[in-house]
């Protein structure tokens, strides 16, 4: 190649100015000419000799660096020229050879010479056409693109710089977060905390290629951790004082956290932590104060030995404020509920608008969760409440408090009950069993006591009327107000009709705006005032004048119908034989003063049934102690009931006439009562076993007639007033106890209503009973049957004529009678006398008489027909007469006496089987009719045989 371009230079041949400086190295070397091919090409050429020769070529010459020939050490002319000849010969190879390969190709290098020609000229013309436009370039880059340009670039680096700035100033913004975090945490925004919290985490995690931003995000997550811990404390308030509003901005916090789960059961976790708090801050705070000094041991104490500190004076209002404060945990628990139940409804309602649902599914199970964490903690905080109640309640000795002020603990803890049932449908077992055993010691000690005041009262009781108000009922006194609330809300169901709006009001649902249902029981002692008591016996003077008018209006009734005064006003049917002038009489009768339809009680009455108010009042409200009060409110009545016979009805002389004034039902009460309740033994005997010491102190003395009660004196009929109060106050007061039975038997267990059944059917029941043998007493003495005696004594009754006139001895009945009337008509005006009162009076006084009349008969040594006839006149005489003192009918033993006057006329057969069949005469008398009738239609024989037939009779009654 190089030797061509020197052939090329030889010829004078000009190439391209690119390609000349490629071929400027060979450009030394020189290119045979014409002559020198012309003789290369006619010299002789053998082939493979110039072949021969090129390849005998050192390979030193083929190579392109510069090389330097080395002679041998010792220089041979002959050597040298030889080798000079040699070289020369491979030349000429050479050159040969090379000329006869550019003649081969001179048309294609002719032809690509007028190319590269061509190709120079175009070259050159685009030279003049790029300097021509790097001329105009240079005018324009100097004229337009350089400024234009420049702005361009400018406005780069002013965008660069702008984004640069923004981010420097939200860089700015991120480092003086926490100052707008800590003012958003002050004003309790914390979802607005949260919120700008994340999204300036957001946006470090955006500039984290800033160095600053590295330790800003760090400090950033501290904020979150502060912020999540003053959300913790935020939670905690809501279980004292709960706030819609905070907990909303709460739970939203805690949902843009995604810890809602965690925020419930954190939620619970200060629930029980606010219960422990407020019971023991409570107490610390009333211990502390009552200790006076400012010593913290107090604090150090364990909870169950503070309680032990709380003095008796502080005792309840300490757990009125325990009470107070644990309602307002409950209250706050029980709103968070409503809170959940409120928005879990309208969640789920914009959830199923909503079409995310994984978001959904997540968003229910959230909700399922903190359900049923809410349902499950319900029961939690009522057993933390319970136990901590039940703690203060065990630690102070509740046996010396006075009735009214455990009674108002027992209220308490009955409205503590209550919250808790409504709370979470709980029975408060826990709190029942903490109070029961001290109500029923508490309760014994009191009964105790309340017996001992009672035989007090009786023993000065002066059995005088005390004046109440005709329409007085028990539910007027303070002591049964609580019957009247607890059936206030049921007094009018039926009316209403049955639907949501009458369903009851619940305390939660009461109180959930304001208030406690512990704070009424401070005001709840005074509310109102006792009206039962009327003025002088009378309801107004009004009423007093007119009756009083009323009862002087009577003068122009005839006097023996003035004497009649039986009570037409307690709702009795008249007999059908009493006269229009009698009822007319009735009216205006001395006992129709004002003061018929006012009860008939006393002082002590009122006391015992006050008592049974206060016992009623603690088994209202502990239940479980029902039968242990209700024992021993049947042991008030037995108590007063065995008095009122021991004071007015006891008379054993009585007893022994077997008219059965008191029944087996009566006898049997008043037994057991002598037995199981009454201390009958005067001093106690050091030698007495401990289980007869224990009996005793059960029982009361039983009790003695005040001195001031004089029952001997005839002018008050022995002391009719005071037996009526009396008697009639006992039945007053059964009367209330069957009142009360319903109320006892609903509150009464099951397994021990037999004990109720047995105590009403055999004891409230026997009450009225006691009137036969206290009246008989009265009966007895009121009239001078040993006087009519004498009289009849002196009677001849074996006179031969009929007579017409009746015997004196009538008239000096009929006249006792009279004056039994009179001091009647005088006791009433002091104690109204009902009219069973009277018709019992009556009756013992009548059938005395009839007896005494039969007795005074069967004293009779001879007797004739007419004697018998006039028995019969003297017997209708007195009828006729006493029909008019009394209303009475029929008259009582009316045929105890005539049968026993028509006796006499009996064949000795009739008589023998009227013996057998009439054994309500006593021997006695049966033994005179059958001495009487000999002589006259009866043999000695026959006497004999209705003798033995008399004596068989009374064997048995031996």
């Amino acid at each position: 190649m190089q030797k061509i371009k020197s052939l090329m230079t030889r010829q004078g041949l000009k190439s391209p100015p690119e390609s000349l400086s490629d071929l400027g190295a060979i450009e030394s070397l020189r290119v045979p000419g014409k002559e020198e091919f012309r003789e290369l090409r006619e010299q002789p050429s053998d082939p493979q000799a110039e072949q021969e020769l090129i390849n005998s070529i050192e390979q030193v010459y083929f190579s392109t660096d510069s090389f330097d020939i080395k002679l041998p050490p010792v220089l041979n002319l002959q050597e040298l020229e030889e080798y000079r000849d040699k070289l020369k010969q491979q030349q000429a190879a050479v050159s040969k050879k090379v000329a006869d390969l550019i003649l081969e190709k001179q048309p294609a290098y002719v032809k690509e010479l007028e190319r590269v020609t061509s190709l120079q000229t175009g070259l050159q013309l685009a030279a003049v056409i790029c300097t021509n436009g790097r001329r105009h370039l240079n005018i324009a880059k100097e004229g337009f693109t350089q400024a234009s340009l420049g702005l361009l670039a400018n406005q780069r680096k002013r965008q660069l710089l702008i984004g640069l700035l923004k981010s420097l100033r939200t860089i700015k913004t991120l480092q003086r977060t926490d100052v707008r975090l800590s003012e958003m945490l002050e004003e309790e925004d914390y979802p607005g905390a949260i919120q700008l919290c994340l999204e300036c985490q957001k946006a470090a995690s955006t500039f984290k290629h800033y160095s600053c931003i590295s330790e800003l995000n760090s400090k950033l997550q501290d904020t979150l951790e502060q912020i999540e811990e003053q959300l913790d404390v935020a939670l905690s308030k809501i279980c004292k004082n709960f706030d819609i509003n905070h907990y909303t901005k709460v739970q939203q916090a805690y949902r843009l956290l995604g810890k809602t789960q965690t925020a419930m059961d954190q939620l619970h976790m200060h629930f029980t932590q606010a219960i422990h708090n407020t019971v023991f801050q409570v107490v610390l705070g009333y211990v502390e104060l009552c200790a006076g000094n400012t010593d913290t041991k107090f604090q150090k104490l364990q909870y169950k030995d503070l309680c032990t500190h709380v003095t008796p004076d502080s005792y309840i209002p300490c757990l009125a404020d325990l009470c107070k404060a644990l309602w307002e945990v409950m209250l706050s628990y029980y709103r968070t509920m409503e809170w959940h139940e409120k928005h879990d409804n309208e969640d789920a309602t914009s959830a199923s608008e909503g079409s995310n649902m994984m978001g959904t599914e997540e968003a229910n199970f959230d909700r399922g969760y903190i359900k049923k964490k809410l349902e499950h903690g319900l029961t939690r905080i009522w057993q933390d409440v319970q136990l901590k109640v039940k703690t203060y309640l065990l630690g102070t000795d509740l046996s010396i408090f006075k009735y009214d002020d455990f009674i108002f603990v027992l209220d308490i803890i009955s409205r503590l009950m209550q919250v808790g049932e409504e709370f979470c449908g709980s029975k408060s077992e826990v709190l029942q069993e903490s109070i029961r055993k001290q109500s029923v010691n508490y309760f014994k000690n009191y009964h105790r006591t309340r017996l001992d005041e009672l035989r007090m009262f009786l023993e000065n009781e002066t059995w005088e009327l005390c004046p109440v108000k005709s329409n007085f009922s028990i539910l007027q006194l303070h002591e049964f107000k609580f019957m009247e609330q607890s059936r206030s809300p049921s007094v009018s169901p039926s009316k209403q009709p049955s639907s949501a709006s009458s369903k009851t009001v619940t305390l939660f649902e009461q109180y959930c705006s304001g208030g406690n249902p512990f704070e009424i029981q401070a005001n709840h002692k005074d509310e109102e005032t006792e009206d039962v008591l009327a003025s002088n016996g009378y309801e107004s003077d009004e009423q007093e004048k007119s009756a009083y008018q009323e009862y002087d209006s009577d003068s122009d009734v005839p006097e023996e119908l003035k004497r009649d005064y039986v009570d037409e006003q307690t709702g009795d049917a008249p007999v059908k034989s009493i006269s229009r002038e009698t009822l007319k009489s009735r009216k205006k009768s001395d006992y129709s003063l004002n003061k018929v339809n006012a009860p008939i009680l006393t002082n002590t009455t009122l006391n015992v049934i006050r008592l049974v108010g206060k016992y009623m009042q603690m088994m209202n409200i502990l239940k479980p102690i029902a039968f242990d009060v209700i024992h021993f409110m049947s042991q008030l009545f037995d108590y007063y009931l065995y008095a009122i016979y021991t004071f007015f009805g006891r008379n054993d002389s009585l007893e022994s006439t077997g008219l059965g004034l008191s029944s087996s039902r009566l006898r049997t009460t008043l037994n057991r009562i002598q037995e199981s309740l009454i201390d009958l033994e005067v001093s106690t005997d050091p030698t007495a076993t401990l289980t007869a010491a224990e009996e005793r102190k059960e029982k009361v003395p039983s009790p003695h007639l005040s001195h001031l009660v004089v029952l001997t004196s005839g002018d008050t009929l022995y002391g009719l007033a005071e037996r009526v109060v009396a008697t009639e106050s006992l039945v007053f007061l059964a009367e209330q106890f069957e009142f009360l039975q319903p109320h006892l038997d609903a509150v009464m267990p099951a397994v021990k209503k037999p004990f109720l059944q047995q105590f009403y059917s055999q004891t409230v029941s026997t009450a009225s009973e006691l009137r036969k043998p206290i009246y008989w007493i009265v009966a007895g003495k009121a009239i001078d049957y040993e006087q009519m005696l004498l009289l009849m004594a002196n009677v001849k009754w074996d006179v031969k004529e009929i007579m017409s006139q009746h015997n004196i001895y009538v008239d000096a009945l009929l006249k006792e009678f009279e004056q039994f009337n009179m001091r009647l008509n005088e006791v009433s005006k002091r104690v109204r006398i009902p009219l069973p009162v009277s018709n019992i009076l009556w009756e013992h006084c009548i059938r005395l008489a009839n007896r005494t009349i039969v007795e005074g008969y069967a004293n009779v040594k001879k007797c004739s027909n007419e004697g018998r006839a006039l028995m019969q006149l003297d017997f209708q005489q007195f009828l006729m007469k006493l029909e008019k003192l009394t209303d009475i009918r029929p008259i009582p033993d009316k045929e105890f006496v005539e049968t026993y006057i028509k006796a006499y006329y009996l064949t000795e057969n009739d008589m023998e089987r009227w013996i057998k069949e009439h054994r309500e005469y006593s021997t006695k008398q049966l033994t005179n009719l059958v001495n009487v009738c000999l002589g006259s239609h009866i043999n000695k024989k026959a006497r004999q045989k209705l003798l033995s037939a008399i004596d068989d009779i009374d064997r048995p009654k031996r």
